[in-house]
């Protein structure tokens, strides 16, 4: 008989740490407002950083297609999965990127795997900043390539890193372009002129800068103006975008081989026909109307976070839409996340693994779609939990 007795240790050693935390179940679609447990609370945990997951535009987009292609494609890209639409996704993810190709992938977790399981080998290095994504990880575990590691925007420890890696065949450098736990930006033109001193390349994983940073959301690459500089970028459809997916936006050499190598492109169905004309749509709001939502986004990024410091919390590093509260105890950083739900405000505890055992903190994403009043009710809230816990005066 099957004995899952070490599955309910462990899990039962979460609770008594106080990480234990089940699925949050929502009675309405994503926005800043949203119900829970026949209550409205105030999201302050969602990715939706446009508030594009309801767009007008974007819902015709999906009807239309489904009422074209159906709820599915019906197989792999490389048999029967590849749609005209998904073509046309691709085309003008292209064009939007200022990139040869782009290809769509089924998450923005399988695009990391998928990329870096199979482009690099024995013969080839990975150089990887400390605090890059999960999906990053697991992707560079995937590949044979030998694997070294930098302090997080360390440069010094990055030119090190290459120095030592002379001898490979190919040197990849990876990074997140803005860090997903923390809000702080990635150091991508040191990167690129280290990149260059060493003949490495730059891989950029966008998936909190794309929508988010650059014009009209383009992301990091754009920001900084380093286009034909930065060679491998990996963006989310999943979060500022709206929808559910990921890409890589590279070279057509790149695209061609990963339709023959990567394993989560072959051997997964493609997305439905409704989610890419979603993110086609997209795409199109964001050329159209995307510097209009990001200067809101960043308004009310920085009337947040700058009265939150002013308040005296700990903001970390933050410089972007996502605002860490940083706490510190795992148990200590659940119970304020608790006592916040209870005030009106859902704003998620996050605690090792995901982040290392004496950096709990609870995370706050603020969003284009949340009004003033409604950031002056989470500032109002977050001071009285601040002070009931000892985290402000």
């Amino acid at each position: 008989m099957a004995n899952f007795n070490h599955l309910a240790a462990e899990l039962e050693q979460l609770k008594k740490d106080g990480r234990y935390r089940p699925l949050t179940v929502w009675q309405s679609g994503s926005g800043s407002w949203m119900e829970l447990n026949g209550r409205k609370v105030l999201q302050m945990s969602s990715n939706n950083y446009l508030g594009l997951t309801s767009h007008p535009e974007l819902q015709k987009a999906a009807i239309e297609a489904i009422e074209t292609y159906g709820v599915g494609s019906g197989s792999v890209r490389t048999i029967t999965g590849t749609l005209a639409i998904h073509d046309q996704l691709e085309q003008e993810l292209a064009a939007f990127k200022g990139t040869e190709a782009t290809l769509v992938f089924q998450s923005g977790f399988t695009t990391n795997q998928g990329i870096l399981g199979s482009m690099l080998g024995p013969d080839d290095v990975i150089i990887s900043d400390e605090l890059n994504h999960a999906s990053i990880i697991d992707g560079i575990r995937l590949t044979k390539a030998n694997r070294k590691i930098f302090a997080h925007k360390d440069m010094d420890q990055l030119e090190q890193r290459l120095k030592e890696s002379g001898g490979f065949r190919s040197r990849v450098v990876v990074t997140d372009g803005v860090f997903s736990m923390d809000g702080d930006i990635a150091p991508l033109p040191a990167i690129v002129e280290l990149a260059e001193k060493y003949d490495a390349i730059v891989y950029v994983d966008d998936a909190h800068a794309s929508g988010v940073l650059g014009t009209n959301g383009k992301g990091s690459t754009d920001h900084f103006g380093l286009h034909g500089r930065v060679h491998i970028q990996v963006g989310t459809l999943s979060k500022a975008i709206g929808a559910v997916g990921g890409y890589m936006a590279g070279p057509q050499v790149l695209k061609d081989f990963l339709i023959h190598k990567a394993r989560p492109f072959l051997f997964s169905t493609s997305q439905p026909p409704s989610v890419a004309a979603t993110c086609l749509a997209a795409v199109r709001v964001l050329k159209k109307h995307g510097g209009g939502l990001m200067e809101t986004l960043w308004g009310n990024a920085n009337y947040f976070r700058g009265t939150l410091q002013k308040l005296g919390f700990d903001t970390g590093a933050s410089e972007t839409p996502i605002v860490p509260i940083i706490i510190g105890d795992p148990a200590q950083t659940m119970k304020v996340s608790d006592r916040l739900l209870e005030e009106g405000i859902f704003a998620q505890g996050i605690v090792y693994p995901t982040v290392a055992m004496d950096k709990g903190r609870v995370r706050l994403i603020i969003t284009a779609t949340h009004t003033r009043d409604d950031l002056d009710f989470a500032i109002e809230k977050l001071a009285k939990v601040g002070k009931e816990f000892g985290l402000i005066g």
